[in-house]
């Protein structure tokens, strides 16, 4: 039996217009959609009255945006549900992995609950699709991936995951390539990695055990990679070089990427060229604290950017809301697209690359056959949203309302 409604009295993008001042605005229009079986079905002017005996919802006006994507997470680290706790301040990189090392089995007991409790906020900002890297080392083991795949099964009606097996303490340096491979059996979808220079100690042995590991399994790929400047970007350099010897193409993602941003802006122009002909992905947190990957001349040459929260609100960091809007709007104003077009535009970094509108204001999103997954926003506009940080009442995934209601 179809399951079918009407969703009524939604505002859509619908082009562009210059003001008398030099302006550029964004026209919306008032809809009525029908959903069906989870996707749009047809999409009406709301001028035209609607006759109908199928249920109607009735969006009374909000704004309809593509869901939101969050492309960096770990679920398994939030201190999210228990009670509040700041952060040890660390002087090194391998300080912190020294505290994680003791506090993870610590708290491995309630690891499903903190993660529910996250993905209880995701949720509230818009994501109906989250990718999260888990500890998979000899001091946890795989307990973090058995309870994040509770969390994550338990909301399988809200949202879609993917799971990264991440060797946090490092994949040779604690010798965690068996239970790399256990965790890829056992319901992880992707193979992390982790500064194989610093952490490891080996670039080469440990990006070529990460990559065989991703062979073996046929699994993509996405390795943090915090280190800078030249050994930064000589390792992007070897990633790529391995990426082209297993054909792992469109299969590869490289998270932080902070040498993308030391170098010379032609040298990241010309690696940008090396990424988008492999299909390599740049998931990026909008750091404030230091350089980041170019997302100006990475998008341009045709890079897929994501962007994530990364940990938040554990002993990394306590900051962090899982509003995705707060943080396109951080990626906003870093680069100072200030202009109606560049805001609309800015949404295919935090929706799996969709856009309201293109360029010259025809619309992208949504047209009919689309997935019903939309982020109910109180705002004029897209851009608006995104420069405002507007609001958002309201989440359907896949046809259901899955946060807040709709009359």
């Amino acid at each position: 039996m179809t399951n079918a409604f009407w969703l009524t009295n939604v505002h859509l993008d619908s082009g562009f217009e210059t003001g008398d001042d030099g302006v550029d605005h964004t026209l919306t229009e008032l809809s009525h959609l029908l959903i069906e079986d989870g996707r749009i079905a047809r999409i009406e002017s709301a001028e035209q009255p609607l006759g109908t005996t199928l249920p109607i919802h009735d969006a009374k006006g909000l704004l309809a945006l593509p869901s939101f994507v969050e492309k960096h997470n770990h679920l398994d680290k939030t201190y999210a549900g228990a009670a509040w706790k700041s952060c040890l301040p660390p002087k090194k990189l391998i300080d912190r992995l020294q505290f994680e090392e003791k506090e993870m089995p610590l708290i491995s007991g309630t690891t499903k609950q903190r993660a529910q409790a996250m993905l209880s906020w995701l949720l509230a900002g818009g994501a109906t699709h989250v990718r999260t890297h888990v500890n998979i080392d000899p001091f946890i083991g795989l307990k973090n991936l058995e309870g994040v795949r509770e969390a994550l099964e338990s909301y399988s009606d809200k949202m879609t995951y993917e799971i990264v097996a991440f060797p946090q303490q490092g994949l040779l340096r604690t010798k965690a390539s068996d239970l790399m491979r256990q965790a890829m059996r056992e319901g992880a979808t992707h193979v992390g990695g982790l500064d194989p220079a610093e952490i490891d100690n080996e670039l080469e042995g440990s990006l070529r055990e990460m990559m065989d590991i991703a062979v073996e399994a046929n699994a993509d790929v996405d390795i943090h990679l915090h280190d800078p400047g030249t050994l930064g970007f000589y390792t992007i350099k070897r990633i790529m070089d391995l990426t082209e010897e297993a054909g792992w193409q469109n299969r590869m993602a490289i998270s932080h990427a902070f040498a993308l941003g030391d170098v010379s802006p032609e040298e990241s122009a010309e690696m940008a060229d090396r990424l988008a002909q492999n299909g390599v992905q740049i998931m990026t947190t909008v750091p404030i604290n230091r350089p980041m990957p170019p997302v100006p001349i990475l998008h341009e040459k045709g890079v897929r950017v994501a962007l994530g929260y990364d940990g938040f609100y554990d002993s990394w960091s306590p900051y962090g809301t899982g509003d995705m809007l707060e943080k396109l709007n951080r990626l906003v104003g870093r680069y100072r697209w200030v202009d109606e077009r560049s805001l609309v535009q800015s949404l295919f970094f935090i929706t799996g690359g969709k856009t309201t509108l293109d360029k010259e204001g025809n619309r992208l999103w949504p047209k009919v056959g689309d997935e019903a997954s939309i982020v109910f926003a109180e705002a004029s506009c897209s851009a608006e949203a995104v420069a405002r940080r507007s609001r958002s009442p309201a989440v359907m995934f896949k046809g259901r309302i899955v946060l807040g209601e709709l009359s």
